[in-house]
């Protein structure tokens, strides 16, 4: 037990107990803390502050680049922390720099992407020839490099002294760390936890936090709560003395050279004063139970620290060598397979049980990220919102069935193997596929669908069956990059959509049912736009954080005085409406999606096909825009909601899924003599964006304002109060400092893909959001969050694309049919 300073007496704050010392329990102590939540206890299986876990071995990587903004700023501030932090007089943090090589022209092309992602985030970086990387890194052969990226400001990271210096200094404000407690339950009353038991006694606690990293699963049992992390072993290796580094460094410098990572082979390097250590994902996947995890004092040397298996190091070891001759007087005189943390998508998992309130996660996290993660969930627990997006992170964004142990590991195993690959952002996993269909899924295969994944679903891209109709539009070439999971057939398919009419599957858009007398009420208060209107109104509107931030944008259709049907775009909108759900039942929140299909039918002569189906008058004057009715179609019952997210006339269908494909085929039959096609996805965010409309999640989130945002028409301010309205009428008061605008491109070939840095001037001065080939104005467009001074139509600004820029215009929004008319008809 490390027993805190006579001074500690005096408490603050709610009685928070973290689990785990590791690297991320003491971050989040420290930023505890130092916020004044003083009534901390970390409580720890092993001792101090070499715990067993993963921290205790980890080789110190740190490297801010990630395709993540989220994962980037977290990044960052982890080294901005650590570059300050010293213990007993040691660095915690050394900015020796980072080095990847390209040995393959994919690489090369990867690294320049990758230049332009840190440019975007804000992270220093440079392509350097392969005559500057073996300046940087002497001993490289040379016929094997084509070039690198240097990123200077990334670096070593101790991570056993920054857990020590930062626990030490929580517990200077008045922490306590208990070593050698073993949890053995966590303690509830009234569905709120109230204490941890452990081997030792219970701690009382009004807030745990489980940052038990690999451990996390077992820990989240004790509540009921699903943990979808995986426990995977990865090597680690250390050479006997390189000749070339003997006097070069010292105990305490330890390294100089930058970690250097050669991601063609799955390697990584960095010096150990004299010796150099070899890091490997290339072996074959090694999950691991945490049965098969000793204690602390069974271990030889720490739990998290398992046997070196030589032979899976063997290939490893030879590719290291010839890309390192100087290696070949060295051999491998230690190494150990080491146990990290694994999920999914890859991401962290960071928040709140549903089931009992107080238990939070702040999992799957590794070193280069433990301080801003301590952040942000100290911001999440003092001050209810963190000030960073962490959509990616929550860990409630996963369906239930991404939570199926089978697919927890064959995920995640997936995620060990593509660490350094060079994945592009559309692509999928490849397996487990076909888990969620919609009812038309034998149809669209038939039709020849190509179908990428999202949240579980099968969604169509493009349909083969539409191949003939490329002849008839005029669509450019692309590069291999951006042609990636796209075909020219989505161009048929937009124009299909503006001058006929299209079938868009839209079953994937999660779907919830909200009724009961305290529902208007209810929605009123967590939504910004006046949902208070007469029964078949359809409005768009805003979910805010109490900072004002769009925590999601949702489309609500009133059905009946007291039954609500809302569009939302994930699992995290359900999660947040169910946290802010009335308790005395006055409200019913059912998911139902899984039950319901949805087809978009748009286009120009959608009502042509859709009326002759009913006797229910279609009308423009009977059915407005934003309007909702329930109809039977060919004898189906339907909800018709007249709504258009591709810009044309039409309306989303929702039945049940058992009448989905009859549906389905009654549409398709009908529409036959008008030239209706089945269209995709790809041609869906195309048309999208000619219209402005946003996308949660990739142009706008919780870190945007709806006014900055371009969406502050869907807020009410007149109306009575609701959730974040406060923080949008101060904001509201000051011009926003950035918003989200349209770029076109003047080259039409060159599309982007999203997260491009865009300059202004020479200066990096935002960065794209979405971006497509809008077929219809036949240029490329990119949404892109620029400062508010340099955001007006006809500023000329550059988009870098694979080290390349690209002039580009600010463009008036929308793009496309800015007085409504194709959708007012």
């Amino acid at each position: 037990m490390v027993t805190p300073p006579h001074n500690s007496g005096a408490t603050a704050g709610p009685r928070v107990v973290i689990i785990g010392a590791g690297i991320v329990g003491c971050s989040l102590a420290d930023e505890l803390t130092e916020r004044g939540w003083t009534n901390v206890t970390v409580l720890e299986q092993g001792p101090l502050f070499a715990t067993g876990g993963s921290s205790s071995h980890a080789p110190g990587l740190v490297f801010q680049t990630n395709a993540s903004k989220t994962m980037t700023n977290l990044a960052s501030y982890t080294v901005g922390k650590f570059r300050e932090l010293e213990y007993e007089g040691n660095w915690c943090f050394r900015p020796v720099g980072g080095l990847e090589l390209a040995t393959t022209p994919e690489r090369l092309g990867d690294l320049a992407r990758k230049h332009g992602l840190a440019n975007a985030w804000g992270v220093r970086s440079r392509l350097i020839e392969p005559a500057e990387c073996a300046r940087l890194w002497p001993g490289l052969d040379l016929d094997r490099v084509l070039g690198g990226l240097h990123t200077p400001d990334d670096g070593l990271a101790k991570a056993l002294r920054a857990c020590a210096a930062q626990g030490e200094r929580a517990i200077s404000r008045g922490a306590t760390f208990l070593a050698r407690h073993k949890v053995l339950d966590i303690e509830t009353t009234g569905g709120r936890v109230s204490g941890v038991r452990t081997d030792q006694g219970s701690v009382p606690a009004d807030i745990v936090v489980s940052a038990a990293g690999f451990w996390g699963p077992r820990i989240g049992a004790l509540v009921g709560m699903d943990v979808p992390l995986l426990p995977v072993a990865h090597q680690y290796a250390k050479t006997t003395q390189l000749a070339e580094l003997a006097g070069r460094n010292d105990e305490v410098s330890e390294a100089h050279r930058p970690i250097l990572r050669h991601q063609d082979a799955d390697l990584y390097f960095r010096e150990h004063v004299d010796r150099i250590g070899i890091g490997s994902y290339a072996h074959r996947p090694m999950p691991v139970s945490l049965d098969e995890i000793a204690s602390y004092d069974e271990s030889p040397n720490m739990p998290s620290m398992l046997a070196f298996t030589e032979e899976d190091f063997a290939a490893s070891w030879d590719e290291a060598r010839a890309l390192l001759p100087a290696l070949g007087e060295t051999k491998v005189e230690e190494g150990f397979n080491g146990v990290m943390s694994f999920t999914p998508d890859g991401m962290p998992l960071i928040g709140e049980s549903r089931d009992v309130a107080g238990f939070w996660l702040a999992e799957a996290v590794w070193v280069t990220h433990s301080a801003g993660v301590g952040k942000v969930v100290a911001e999440s627990l003092i001050d209810g919102v963190p000030s960073v997006d962490l959509h990616s992170c929550d860990a409630h964004r996963f369906e239930k069935v991404q939570l199926a142990p089978n697919y927890v590991q064959r995920r995640s195993v997936q995620n060990f193997v593509e660490v350094y690959d060079v994945v592009h952002p559309l692509q999928p996993m490849e397996e487990p596929r076909g888990l969620r269909t919609s009812p038309f899924y034998v149809r669209q295969q038939e039709q020849g669908a190509y179908f990428l994944e999202a949240s579980g679903w099968e969604r169509p891209h493009w349909y083969e069956a539409n191949a003939g109709l490329v002849d008839s539009v005029d669509v450019p070439e692309r590069d291999a990059w951006s042609a990636r999971y796209w075909s020219p057939i989505a161009a048929a398919e937009a124009a299909v959509t503006r001058e006929k009419v299209a079938l868009y599957d839209m079953t994937a858009l999660k779907r919830l049912e909200v009724t009961g007398p305290g529902a208007l009420d209810f929605l009123q208060w967590l939504t910004t736009n006046n949902l208070n209107r007469k029964p078949g109104a359809v409005s768009y509107t805003l979910m805010l954080d109490e900072a004002g931030g769009v925590r999601s944008d949702v489309t609500v259709a009133r059905l009946g005085p007291e039954r609500f049907q809302i569009g939302v775009n994930s699992n995290l909108d359900l999660d947040w409406i169910r946290v802010h759900q009335p308790k005395d039942g006055s409200v019913q929140v059912t998911d139902i999606t899984a039950g319901t299909c949805c087809i978009g039918v748009w286009g120009p002569l959608a009502r042509d096909l859709v009326q002759p189906l009913t006797t229910t008058d279609l009308g423009h004057k009977a059915m407005g825009y934003f309007r909702a009715k329930d109809i039977y179609l060919a004898g189906i019952p339907v909800t018709a909601m007249r709504l258009s997210y591709v810009g044309e006339l039409g309306w989303e269908l929702y039945t049940t899924a058992d009448l989905g494909l009859r549906l389905w085929d009654a549409l398709w039959e009908a529409g036959a003599p008008l030239g209706v096609i089945a269209a995709g996805r790809s041609a869906f965010n195309s048309l999208r964006l000619e219209k402005g409309y946003r996308a949660w999640g990739s142009d706008m989130s919780s870190e945007h304002d709806p006014y900055e945002a371009g969406v502050g028409f869907a807020v009410r301010l007149d109306k009575e109060d609701f959730l974040g309205k406060q923080a949008l009428v101060e904001r509201a008061e000051r011009e926003p400092r950035r918003k989200l605008v349209p770029l076109l491109l003047a080259p039409r070939e060159q599309v982007m893909m999203g997260h491009e840095p865009v300059y202004v001037d020479g200066i990096v001065s935002g960065y794209v959001t979405s971006a497509a080939y809008g077929y219809t104005l036949d240029r490329p467009i990119a949404y892109a969050w620029l400062p508010e001074q340099v955001a007006q139509p006809g500023t000329e600004v550059e988009i870098e694309y694979f080290a390349k820029r690209y002039p580009a215009t600010v463009a008036e929004e929308p793009l496309f049919d800015p007085e409504m008319t194709r959708i007012r008809r």
